[in-house]
C-alpha cells in the first residue's frame, strides 16, 4: 500500500492509495484459470477414456466409448497420431521417433491431467505454470511453423495465460489457493504455491 499527498483547499491531506486487484479482475481470472482446467482436465478424459470428441468419434458420427486402439486404457495412443501426422518443421523427424513410446504417453496424460486439476482446484499453481508452459512450447514446436501466424499460435497464448495465471494467484478466488498457501508443506516448500 502506499501513502501520497495531495493538496486539497490550501491544505496538505494524508491519502491512502490502495494498490491490487479488483474484485471483478480476480473474478475474470477465476473464470480464466477454470476454463483452461476444463480444457487441459477434458483433453485428458477424453484421451484416456475415447470420449467421442478427439478420440473415439466413428466416421459415421457415432461414438466408440472406450474404443480399443483409441483410450489410453483400452490400447490407445495418445500421442501416437499428433506426433507422427501432425509434425511438420525442423524438429520433425525427432518429434516422429518419439510418437506412441509408452513413457510419451504416460508423460502427456500426467501432464494433462495434473495441469487440469491443479487449475480446477487452484493449488499447486506455479508449477503447473512452469509444467504447463514446457508442455505447450513442447506441442508448439511439433508443427513449427504455425499455420496462421508464423511464431504464435494457441499453444503460446496458453502458455503465457498459465503464468499469469500462477502470477496473479487466480487459485485464490474460487479455488484452495488460499487455504492450501497456509499449509505447512507450501510455507515449507513456496515452489508448491
Amino acid at each position: 500500500m502506499a501513502v501520497g499527498v495531495e493538496r486539497r483547499d490550501d491544505a496538505s491531506v494524508l491519502v491512502e492509495v490502495k494498490e491490487g486487484m479488483s474484485r471483478g479482475l480476480k473474478r475474470v481470472l477465476a473464470v480464466l484459470r477454470l476454463a483452461m482446467g476444463s480444457i487441459f482436465m477434458w483433453a485428458f478424459l477424453d484421451k484416456m477414456f475415447a470420449l467421442g470428441f478427439s478420440t473415439g468419434r466413428l466416421e459415421d458420427g457415432s461414438i466408440d466409448f472406450f474404443a480399443q486402439g483409441a483410450a489410453a486404457l483400452n490400447g490407445g495412443s495418445p500421442s501416437f497420431g499428433f506426433l507422427n501426422f501432425g509434425s511438420r518443421g525442423p524438429l520433425a523427424s525427432f518429434w516422429q521417433s518419439l510418437a506412441g513410446d509408452t513413457w510419451v504417453n504416460v508423460l502427456f496424460l500426467a501432464a494433462l491431467g495434473g495441469l487440469g486439476l491443479a487449475l480446477l482446484l487452484g493449488i499447486g499453481l506455479r508449477i503447473a505454470a512452469v509444467s504447463g508452459a514446457l508442455l505447450m512450447l513442447s506441442m508448439w514446436s511439433v508443427a513449427i511453423w504455425p499455420e496462421n501466424n508464423p511464431f504464435v499460435d494457441d499453444h503460446i497464448i496458453y502458455a503465457l495465460v498459465l503464468v499469469v495465471l500462477a502470477l496473479t494467484a487466480a487459485g485464490n478466488t474460487w479455488g484452495l489457493g488460499e487455504r492450501w498457501g497456509r499449509t505447512r508443506l507450501v510455507q515449507r516448500f513456496p515452489i508448491l504455491k
